[in-house]
């Protein structure tokens, strides 16, 4: 049924201020104000906004190293809310359903990626909070397709992390190509690694963790790992493979190195400092595998909102009223959240 007459004409949000063109300069700190809303398109559904995670990528938005690609964009990508209202042809949700919008926000649907289960690597991919407005606000518009049904039962601000730290976590986890029994190895330890490492104990693995920060690295050793150690210390023992989450370059030699033989290392990060050189007999030899992770495909989120379902994650969230999201991202830079943090608005 056709219900976009019940959309708001305006909300507020968080923009990333902009001088001048988009992607000519570099973006400046958020600013809050009101703005218009869009009733949504024939596939589109409007999100009221009930929580939105804070992703490390906000940050790399909000500080420039990623130029937003629309006009004053709203960042965020881990959205839950309530259906406000839907297009005439959304079949996927209905008026007062629970939904999730995350990361990936549209794609052709007709390439040779689209077609072959590759939709991540889809040229023409879209994402939300970068080429359309995100969750830093109290509305969101989102293509109904792309968005995810959510459970009823556990807290908006426990189920948004999971809509971008726990769905690329779990394709890095599958791009690391873990065997049964092994031992992960986790560089960095914020809110993808944390839920990471809890998928890949359920999943029966053993986890070591490597990161610069005390709480972090008391919290996977409470969460389960088996060791945590500073972000350039030795493992235990050979990792059988590795995932980095910290968007250091730097660490990339260190993880091969940590690597055992036929080891996989997987970089979960959209962004990375440049990455020193690398040795081909220390670092490469012996068939380890360096391997980048570009976004989501759908059917990985649908994958890991299952799991999730069944695994029932700790997820150790902080969090932040709406009006105080520059608060939370300066937070996020100074390395003072430990876990995920999360907006909610007042």
């Amino acid at each position: 049924m056709d219900t976009t007459h019940a959309a708001p004409e305006e909300t507020e949000a968080w923009v990333v201020a902009q001088p001048g063109p988009v992607g000519t300069a570099r973006p400046g700190p958020l600013v809050w104000e009101r703005r218009p809303l869009s009733a949504p398109g024939p596939q589109e559904i409007l999100v009221e906004v009930e929580a939105c995670g804070v992703c490390r990528t906000d940050l790399h938005l909000a500080e420039g190293d990623l130029a937003p690609r629309v006009a004053r964009c709203s960042p965020g990508h881990e959205v839950v809310g309530r259906v406000r209202a839907a297009g005439p042809a959304v079949e996927e949700f209905t008026v007062g359903d629970r939904a999730g919008v995350a990361w990936l926000a549209r794609t052709c649907g007709s390439c040779g990626y689209c077609r072959t289960g590759r939709e991540n690597l889809c040229p023409d991919s879209r994402y939300t909070g970068w080429d359309r407005h995100g969750g830093y606000a109290r509305h969101v518009v989102a293509d109904a397709r792309f968005a995810y049904r959510l459970p009823e039962g556990p807290p908006a601000e426990e189920l948004a992390p999971l809509l971008c730290a726990g769905i690329i976590g779990y394709r890095a986890l599958e791009r690391a190509e873990l065997p049964p029994g092994g031992l992960l190895g986790i560089y960095g330890f914020g809110a993808s690694a944390h839920l990471t490492a809890q998928l890949a104990l359920a999943r029966g693995a053993r986890v070591a963790a490597f990161t610069r920060g005390a709480a972090a690295r008391r919290l996977a050793l409470e969460l389960g790992a088996e060791f945590a150690g500073d972000s350039s210390d030795p493992p235990p023992e050979p990792l059988d493979a590795a995932v980095l989450f910290a968007p250091a370059g730097g660490l990339v030699p260190v993880a091969l190195a940590a690597l055992d033989r036929g080891g996989a290392l997987a970089v979960a990060g959209i962004h990375l400092s440049d990455i020193p050189p690398l040795d081909y007999q220390r670092h490469l030899f012996q068939e380890r595998t360096l391997r980048s992770v570009t976004a989501n495909t759908r059917a990985d989120g649908r994958a890991y909102l299952a799991e999730a379902t069944r695994t029932r994650p700790v997820v150790h969230v902080r969090r932040y009223p709406l009006r105080h999201a520059d608060a939370a991202l300066g937070d996020l830079t100074a390395g003072r959240v430990t876990g995920v943090a999360v907006l909610v608005p007042e």
